[in-house]
């Protein structure tokens, strides 16, 4: 056997027979960090094209392009009422469509005498089954409804694991977000597609992007609206209806009224990705028509991207031991 005399003859060789497999691997990290390059260049564009260019480049007005009336479900959630201003301040008409005439009495007064746009208080009892749509149906005959908005209802919002809800309130929450929510979609779409236009956005939350402990509800519902938004695009974007799903993140409520909603506030004051709620529905109500999924605010797209980069089981592990420690 030959004696190796040199330490320099020996890593020589072994590169020799090696460098073809080193050649090999190179070329697979260039082409993984091309792909992530041109990813990275695509969601830069989608943003531009999402968030910015509506803002810039004059449309047609909504009542136009979709509708001279929306019905809006679950307007006593702060988002959804200020959505329902921003529709009002482009002149549409509201129906709010609720189970307590209370919650949303003082906010169709004030969107008649700010903007001057019609508004209808319409009391649905979803208890009831079907005997619910028959208010709902009078108040939108002979109305050209050009928008339905549902709005998850978050009033269980603090944490708190399945067996420790209240099982009427669990009823109640999964029948809000989940049956309402699918019917009123069934009650308003005849109208659109004979009318061949109109839009359906459903405003859920970014927790159905993870799994989110003590939220097990939340993130079933919010995930159900999501991928209901998206099923019935793909079912009537053909006939002229744009369904949009809306998950945003954060937003702060402090300055809305609080206890009509059951909703606490995320924080103590206005950030930048916290935003206010009628800042919010003034960035997402340019979205409608350009993108059928989105946070409908940017800063939160950064923060979906964000979060898309962390895979699930550390996203998992990290919520373990947040809870762990709290």
């Amino acid at each position: 056997m030959a004696a190796v005399d040199s330490f320099q003859l020996l890593y020589r060789e072994i590169s020799r027979s090696c460098s073809f497999y080193l050649e090999t691997l190179a070329l697979v990290g260039a082409l993984y960090t091309a792909s992530r390059a041109v990813i990275l260049l695509r969601d830069c564009c989608t943003l531009v094209r999402v968030h910015f260019l509506p803002r810039m480049i004059p449309s047609k007005r909504l009542s136009q392009r979709f509708g001279d009336w929306a019905v809006i479900y679950g307007g006593s959630d702060p988002v959804a009422r200020a959505y329902a201003e921003e529709l009002a301040r482009h002149g549409i008409s509201i129906i709010f469509v609720t189970q307590d005439h209370t919650s949303v009495r003082d906010t169709a007064a004030s969107l008649s005498q700010s903007y001057g746009v019609e508004t209808v208080v319409v009391l649905a009892d979803f208890s009831l089954d079907q005997a619910a749509s028959k208010p709902i149906k009078e108040a939108m005959r002979g109305k050209d409804i050009g928008f339905l908005v549902n709005c998850v209802d978050e009033s269980w919002v603090s944490p708190r694991s399945l067996v420790e809800m209240p099982e009427q309130g669990l009823l109640d929450l999964v029948n809000k977000n989940v049956a309402v929510a699918t019917l009123m979609a069934r009650l308003v779409l005849p109208g659109m597609v004979e009318r061949c236009r109109g839009a359906v956005v459903n405003i859920s939350s970014g927790a159905c992007c993870r799994p989110l402990p003590g939220r097990v509800t939340l993130t079933a519902s919010t995930g159900y609206l999501d991928h209901f938004s998206r099923a019935l695009h793909l079912e009537y974007s053909g006939k002229g209806i744009f369904v949009q799903s809306l998950i945003p993140f954060q937003v702060d409520f402090l300055d809305m009224t609080i206890a009509s909603s059951g909703r606490q506030p995320f924080s103590s004051r206005q950030s930048w990705f916290a935003p206010k709620p009628e800042v919010y529905a003034h960035h997402a109500i340019s979205t409608l028509g350009v993108s059928n999924r989105t946070t409908g605010y940017w800063p939160h797209t950064l923060q979906y991207g964000l979060m898309r980069c962390i895979p699930e089981w550390i996203w998992v592990l990290g919520a373990r031991v947040l809870v762990s420690s709290s």
